[in-house]
């Protein structure tokens, strides 16, 4: 099960000190690694990138039921206070955060980390402690970036994560269960992860340097004491280190953390095509010999797409000359694009390669896919608004992940109209309903021709 750091204990204020899980290298490796006394260490990589990783504690109000029966004891609202007065409890975590501009103060962390914060102080690796504030969050990447009012700062510089191998080595810095600046090392165990239903844009260097809570946001550096990427979610049974750990690579931070740092949020656009991964089989029906690439299923009436001429049955195999491995990549890369960019697609129709100029255009109000955290019930699945060609109201399932949660109750395409009798027409509607209703929710869904209704409880 994938795990992202939400479970994590506030940092101690004297927890401070260095940790090193020595890696195993081979002869080749290391007459890269400077030696000391003949030996190989990695000690000077670590005290150049150690001051440009910060610990990062975050308060936030928690949302309690209304419907709580403690609610209803005059004791408990005296002291604690409730939904309808009093003070509200506070939710106390800890992560990690990366300084990427030591000028501006920007610091760049998880979304996930400083969501719903209402305090977030940030510790140097000497100690000092700042108040920072948050300048751009990203939820479908899991990228926020925060700003601090210091001087002598320390950043990492940026490195390039497309040059990484599987196989290289790299050295993870964060603040792993709150206990302060810790450093571990590893490979890069593989490339391009993505399917891993932790965020809508994937494309995860996986590692298998130690990660845990708390590394949340941390630095991913290769031996040049480059960031080539953030770390932000672990496989792991126990919630715990595996040797399975995943990090958003540079690439996409880029792209994100420039859109954050002009506009505090991601304007993305589309270019309105529906896809899907070429394999083996696919290319022999369709009587190809390419197996890899984006194939495109439906076109959007009025898409940018449908302007430039791209057709369903089309195979993209390139974006602006880049190779393209699979659909998920695509969506990924057309997906860190502002609204008015022009880019090449190289695609194959009838055997014959050719390029095709399109414009990303603007995505339609509420379409955007999004996950639903308020019900366990509904994990694996996104939902989006109902489009007009959908010919009905609310909000429509968009994907469902095997074997997970709402694959037991929903399908994809089914319209949830109402929860509890009260009309959802887009995805923050659906969200806030369905935290209004307390320890039971009734989904009334339009699934093709038949009404269903579905009871979370």
């Amino acid at each position: 099960m994938s795990a992202r750091f939400h479970n994590l204990v506030l940092v101690s204020a004297a927890a401070a000190a260095l940790s090193f899980t020595a890696p195993t290298v081979t002869a080749a490796a290391q007459s890269a690694i400077p030696t000391r006394d003949g030996i190989p260490t990695l000690a000077p990589l670590v005290e150049k990138v150690v001051p440009g990783v910060v610990s990062i504690a975050v308060k936030s109000k928690v949302e309690v039921s209304a419907d709580n029966p403690l609610f209803n004891d005059p004791m408990f609202k005296r002291f604690f206070g409730g939904p309808n007065g009093g003070k509200m409890p506070e939710r106390s975590a800890v992560g990690s955060g990366v300084i990427i501009d030591a000028k501006k103060g920007y610091i760049l962390t998880n979304h996930h980390v400083i969501e719903d914060a209402t305090d977030i102080a940030v510790t140097m690796s000497d100690r000092r402690v700042f108040t920072a504030k948050v300048i751009g969050s990203d939820d479908q990447t899991d990228i926020a970036v925060l700003q601090i009012e210091s001087k002598n700062l320390t950043a990492i510089p940026m490195g390039d994560s497309d040059e990484m191998k599987v196989g290289d080595y790299v050295v993870a810095v964060g603040n792993p269960f709150g206990l302060g600046h810790t450093v571990t090392s590893g490979i890069v165990s593989a490339k391009g992860r993505a399917s891993m239903g932790i965020e809508n844009y994937e494309d995860f260097i996986q590692t298998d340097a130690s990660i845990n809570p708390g590394n949340s946001g941390g630095a991913l550096v290769n031996l040049k004491g480059e960031l080539v990427g953030m770390n932000t979610a672990i496989v792991g049974p126990s919630g715990g280190n595996v040797g399975i750990g995943f990090a958003v690579p540079t690439s996409m931070i880029k792209s994100v953390m420039a859109q954050l740092t002009e506009y505090g949020e991601v304007k993305r656009g589309i270019i309105g095509v529906g896809i899907q991964d070429m394999n083996p089989e696919l290319a022999k029906n369709l009587g190809m010999d390419q197996v890899e690439g984006a194939l495109v299923g439906t076109i959007a009436k009025g898409s940018p797409a449908e302007a430039a001429g791209v057709k369903a049955g089309d195979v993209v195999i390139a974006l602006d000359g880049k190779p393209l491995h699979s659909s998920g990549e695509l969506r990924n890369r057309i997906g860190m694009l502002t609204v008015g960019t022009s880019i090449n697609l190289t695609i194959l129709r009838d055997k014959t390669k050719r390029d095709i100029k399109v414009t990303i255009g603007k995505a339609p109000a509420e379409q955007e896919v999004a996950k639903v955290n308020e019900r366990p019930e509904l994990e694996g699945a996104t939902f989006s608004a109902a489009s007009a060609d959908d010919k009905v109201k609310g909000v429509t399932v968009t994907a469902i992940e095997r074997n997970s949660p709402a694959a037991q109750r929903l399908r994809v395409g089914d319209h949830i109209l109402s929860v509890n009798r009260k009309p959802v027409n887009t995805v923050e509607e659906f969200k806030t309903a369905l935290k209004d209703s307390g320890r039971s929710s009734a989904l009334f869904v339009k699934r093709g021709e038949e009404d269903v209704l579905i009871v979370l409880q």
